[in-house]
């Protein structure tokens, strides 16, 4: 299928380095009005450069248009639906950001003394006690910056739990269908993973659980529902399983915003929940943060928490409540960052959870599993159901996964190619081959901030482009042909990454 050039195509990627030509300014200062003094007689000698460093030289015009450009070569929510399967890509609410950049927040210094950043302090406290509520965990600790960073800091509460009663386990359960951090988080705490199967319905396969369970089990890490899009129907067998075995139950929150307001993991049995900030509760997320990943905890767990913990001190002689970081905390796993924690993520959270309030949170999980389901049978009415059919045709959650075998066994297209001609549509690809026990899998999450009119036309997509595969399979092989960049050589990029520029 030959295209012309689009205006981004003919227009190659420059870096703002190339772009510098020396004696351009941004801004020209006026003369100091003070005497000038030495660098020497302000900064030590030993942290002073012996050349100065090689910044671009160019105008603020150009800086302007260069990452206006660059903002514009790639695809983002603002453009269009973005389904991509336990990202939870949901619209950002321009009201949070309004407020995460008033002053008093965006320019508070982390370093500050917590007796003048009390306003910061408490908002912090009242964020994990709405945590707690929503996770069903008395005990939450702000510090993880991430998913994944909640996960290890799972694992070593996990560590530090059986330490304190005299105790050294090696093992970590994981199903088959859990996130590709999970595992990594496991190896990184120092334990072995060891995977569960899943059974016919998409659930933990029971048989294989009890033959794994023993002593040597120090933490079972569950993602409830899971990334199949499926809540487990055993959550509570499961938990007494691993309780009796005297283990920890670990709540992946990847996937929380399928069940706020309605269940709670803490419920559950779990002890220890990390929760996606950036997911569920609506912050600007991807191409690397910011996020956070804040820990819920049970009783069992809290004397081990990250320390300092925000916490409320009464006051006394009729003055209010104070707030304070606690450092005396014997027994704590240590610091897990530096500071606190990214507060912008924080507020923007905490306006989040004020704006919808408890009932608005069950209603955005409801209907992120009314669209998910409505998206579901969609597709499965139209040619994706033969050629894409759902893994584990059963009620879904918040996301559920196609697999592409028949597709690319009857059309000869692959679960990529498919994925790379959505991007001609205007629409963002699923996850694809995710989870790993699907052949040629597409994960996908609507989210429920999507509108009817936009599932319907990201399944009129799909089966227009598996109309076109059935007489031209090519077209989807070569795609995409309207992005600033055409397709890749994948193999290329991954075996000769070029990752830096020499700035010489």
């Amino acid at each position: 299928m030959a295209m012309a050039e689009t205006p981004m195509q003919r227009e190659r990627a420059t870096t703002i380095y190339e772009k510098s030509v020396p004696g351009r300014r941004a801004a020209v200062l006026p003369e100091a009005e003070v005497p000038e003094l030495p660098l020497e007689e302000l900064i030590p000698a030993k942290l002073l450069r012996e050349e100065p460093p090689a910044l671009p030289e160019i105008a603020e015009p150009e800086i302007v248009r260069h990452y206006n450009r660059l903002s514009r070569r790639n695809f983002d929510l603002d453009t269009g639906f973005y389904p991509l399967g336990s990202c939870t890509m949901k619209h950002n609410p321009r009201l949070n950001e309004r407020v995460a950049a008033l002053p008093g927040h965006a320019r508070l210094h982390p370093a500050q003394d917590p007796r003048r950043a009390q306003g910061a302090l408490e908002l912090m406290w009242l964020l994990q006690e709405s945590l707690a509520e929503i996770c069903g965990l008395p005990h939450v600790s702000l510090q993880p910056s991430a998913g994944s960073h909640g996960e290890l800091a799972g694992l070593l509460l996990t560590r530090a739990f059986h330490a304190d009663r005299g105790e050294e386990r090696h093992k970590v359960l994981a199903p088959d269908t859990s996130h590709g951090t999970n595992p990594a988080s496991v190896t990184m705490a120092g334990y072995e993973i060891v995977k569960v199967a899943t059974d016919e319905r998409g659930g933990v396969e029971m048989d294989d659980l009890r033959a794994k369970v023993d002593e040597d089990v120090a933490c079972l890490m569950l993602t409830n529902p899971n990334t199949l899009g499926l809540f487990d129907e055993n959550i509570a067998e499961i938990a007494g399983l691993i309780h009796e075995a005297g283990g920890t139950l670990y709540y992946d929150g990847a996937n929380l915003n399928a069940v706020m307001g309605h269940s709670r993991p803490g419920d559950m049995g779990f002890d220890i929940v990390h929760v996606n900030l950036h997911k569920s509760f609506s912050q600007p997320h991807g191409g690397g943060g910011p996020g956070a990943g804040p820990i819920a905890v049970s009783e069992r767990i809290e004397p081990f928490l990250p320390r300092p913990q925000v916490v409320r001190r009464e006051g006394g002689n009729g003055s209010g409540p104070s707030f304070d970081l606690d450092h005396e905390r014997p027994k704590s796993i240590g610091r897990l960052r530096g500071f606190q924690g990214n507060f912008g993520v924080f507020v923007r959270s905490y306006a989040y959870i004020l704006s919808l309030g408890g009932d608005g949170l069950a209603e955005a999980s409801e209907t992120a599993v009314l669209n998910a389901n409505y998206l579901k049978a969609r597709l499965a009415a139209g040619r994706a159901g033969k050629h894409t059919p759902v893994a584990f045709d059963r009620h879904c959650m918040h996301e559920f996964v196609l697999s592409g075998k028949p597709m690319k066994k009857e059309l000869g297209i692959a679960t990529s190619d498919l994925a790379k001609r959505l991007l001609d549509f205007g629409f963002h690809p699923p996850t694809v081959y995710f989870p790993l026990l699907v052949d040629e899998a597409l994960m996908i999450e609507p989210t429920e901030t999507e509108t009817k009119e936009s599932l319907d036309a990201f399944a009129d997509a799909i089966d227009q482009i598996l109309a076109e595969a059935e007489t031209d399979p090519d077209q989807a092989k070569n795609a995409p042909y309207t992005t600033p960049v055409g397709r890749l050589d994948e193999v290329k990029a991954t075996r000769n990454p070029v990752v830096r520029q020499p700035l010489g």
